[in-house]
C-alpha cells in the first residue's frame, strides 16, 4: 500500500536518497488501536505509539478527530503510514493533534473529498501524500520539519490553503502530474524547493502565499 511513496523520492529531478457531508452521528469517544480499520466517526482519547501503520480508514464519510492527541511511528525511514485513506470518499481528519515519525503522515489514494485540517506534522518523510485523488483539502495545518510537506501525484482539484510550512528539507509543496489545483495563503520557508510543480502538471494556481527563505522559492516547470 505504501510502496508508491518511494516513487516520489525522485520528483521532477529533486535530489532526494497520493467538504463532504458529515455522518449524522457525533464522533464517538473510543480510542482506536494501531493498525485498526476504522469506520464512521472516532475521537482519540489517548496517544497512539505504533510499530506499524496507525489507522486505516475503511468507509466513506469517516471522521477521525485527533482531539489533541498524537499518532507516532518508528521513524521516517520506515514503510509505515500514520493514517491511510484508501478508496474512501468524504473522509475528514481533524485536529488539534499530531502525526509524526512515519514515511507518510497521511496517505490518501483513489479517494474524493478528503479533508485534513488543523493537524501538526513533523518528523515524517512526507507529511501529506495523495495519489489518484480528487477534491482533497489540506488546510490550516502546521507542517514541519519533514522531508516534504504536501505531495500530490496524479491528482486533481487539490486545495492547499492557509498552512504554515517550515523546515521541510526537500520541499514544502510538490505537484507531479496534478491539475486544476490551488495553493493559496500558505507560508512556506526553509526548504530546498518552496513550491515545486513538474511539466506534467497544468492549470494550477498560486495566490497570496508567503514563500520566502527557501533555496528556490518557486520551482515551476510550466505546471502552474
Amino acid at each position: 500500500m505504501v510502496a508508491t511513496i518511494l516513487s516520489l523520492m525522485a520528483i521532477g529531478g529533486l535530489a532526494m536518497p497520493s467538504l463532504p457531508i458529515m455522518a449524522q452521528a457525533q464522533p464517538v469517544a473510543t480510542n482506536a488501536a494501531c493498525g485498526q480499520v476504522v469506520k464512521g466517526n472516532i475521537t482519540l482519547t489517548a496517544d497512539l505509539k505504533c510499530p506499524g501503520d496507525g489507522l486505516i480508514v475503511g468507509s466513506d464519510n469517516a471522521v477521525i478527530d485527533l482531539a489533541g492527541y498524537s499518532i507516532t511511528g518508528t521513524g521516517p525511514d520506515s514503510s509505515k503510514v500514520g493514517i491511510v485513506v484508501p478508496n474512501s470518499d468524504g473522509v475528514q481528519v481533524v485536529g488539534p493533534g499530531s502525526i509524526r515519525a512515519f514515511q507518510a503522515g497521511i496517505l490518501i489514494t483513489g479517494s474524493d473529498g478528503t479533508s485534513v485540517k488543523r493537524v501538526t506534522f513533523d518528523a515524517n518523510k512526507i507529511a501529506v501524500f495523495m495519489t489518484g485523488t480528487t477534491n482533497t483539502v489540506v488546510e490550516q495545518n502546521l507542517i514541519g520539519p519533514n522531508s516534504i510537506g504536501v505531495a500530490a501525484h496524479s491528482s486533481d482539484m487539490v486545495d492547499v490553503h492557509a498552512n504554515l510550512m517550515s523546515s521541510n528539507s526537500l520541499a514544502g509543496v510538490t505537484f507531479v502530474n496534478t491539475d486544476k489545483s490551488v495553493i493559496w495563503a500558505n507560508s512556506v520557508g526553509g526548504s530546498a524547493n518552496g513550491i515545486f510543480s513538474d511539466s506534467q502538471s497544468s492549470k494550477n494556481e498560486l495566490k497570496f502565499n508567503n514563500v520566502l527563505g527557501n533555496t528556490v522559492d518557486i520551482n515551476n516547470a510550466d505546471g502552474l
